[in-house]
């Protein structure tokens, strides 16, 4: 693990081995080396262009639709919830948006400024930065349907402006230049959509009747494969309330795994696995997970 000293001077928060249970919502995760909270831009930009460059990066959000293995994460953790919070009308049907806004506020907002389709945001749990990097959707929307452009920073601190044919953008799969990540983006609506306060409030209502939000859990774990949905699957298999350990396939909505009170990232990850084998073996579907399995298995 790497220790806090050997980072450079930063006006931002560090911690040394922090660990990231304290920040995932399926609270489960091993310790950070250095987990560093930047208080902006300037200061992250600065932090990144004096770090060695052997250093690892790892870019770190809301903590959803994420496992973060019970080994932790080596080198440095860059946490940025709370950083990049503008939420901005431009002109037009436009939006300057910055990654740490969390999707229903943004879905809200734009109902507010009658720009639409933007309801549809308020089904994907995170923050916008999050939803950028894997192209999240709901309701029959994805968030790279709106993109105009987006605001990025490398792993030397050198921040650009790109554009979406820079990108690489399918279903929850985004490719675009390697170590960069997503500060802003500016999103565009449409001028003749109507947007709906009470869809909004209805797509809400439908999340909470259909998913355990009262318990720690990632979002969806698996992709939709083609024609089909990954909760009918996994629940024609059978698999509704299979534990591993205090790992559950939630009864409620198949597609979540639940904390039960004290699972192990192995936990979780072990009953990911005996899912799509169950499913590959009873059905001949593959099913790719959705979240994003990270860290080292022992520290």
């Amino acid at each position: 693990m790497m220790a806090a000293q050997n980072v450079p001077a930063v006006n931002g928060e560090i911690r040394e081995n922090e660990l990231m249970s304290r920040h995932t919502s399926w609270r489960v995760g091993g310790p950070a080396g250095v987990f560093f909270k930047p208080d902006g831009l300037d200061d992250l930009s600065q932090f990144l262009r004096s770090l060695e460059s052997n250093v690892s990066v790892f870019w770190f959000g809301l903590g959803s639709n994420i496992l973060v293995r019970d080994g932790g994460l080596r080198g440095v953790v860059i946490a940025t919830a709370g950083i990049f919070n503008v939420l901005e009308k431009l002109r037009g049907h436009r939006v300057r948006v910055g990654a740490s806004v969390a999707c229903t506020q943004l879905a809200r907002q734009c109902v507010r400024w009658d720009f639409g389709p933007s309801e549809f945001f308020a089904g994907i749990p995170g923050l916008l930065g999050g939803a950028l990097a894997m192209n999240a959707g709901a309701h029959g929307g994805e968030t790279w349907e709106r993109v105009s452009s987006v605001q990025t920073i490398d792993r030397f601190g050198e921040i650009r402006r790109r554009f979406p044919d820079e990108y690489v953008v399918g279903y929850r799969n985004v490719q675009g230049p390697t170590d960069e990540w997503f500060v802003e983006a500016e999103l565009e609506f449409e001028p003749d959509a109507i947007a709906s306060m009470e869809t909004l409030k209805e797509m809400l209502e439908q999340r909470k009747d259909t998913q355990p939000l009262g318990l720690p859990t990632c979002g969806s774990v698996f992709r939709n494969p083609p024609g089909d949905y990954a909760a009918r699957l996994i629940d024609a298999c059978g698999l509704k309330s299979c534990r591993i350990g205090e790992a559950e396939v939630s009864e409620k909505h198949a597609n979540f795994i639940v904390n039960r009170g004290d699972a192990s990232a192995r936990d979780i990850e072990n009953l990911i696995l005996h899912v799509q084998q169950t499913v590959a073996d009873q059905t001949g579907v593959e099913l790719i997970p959705e979240v994003k399995i990270v860290g080292e298995d022992t520290i």
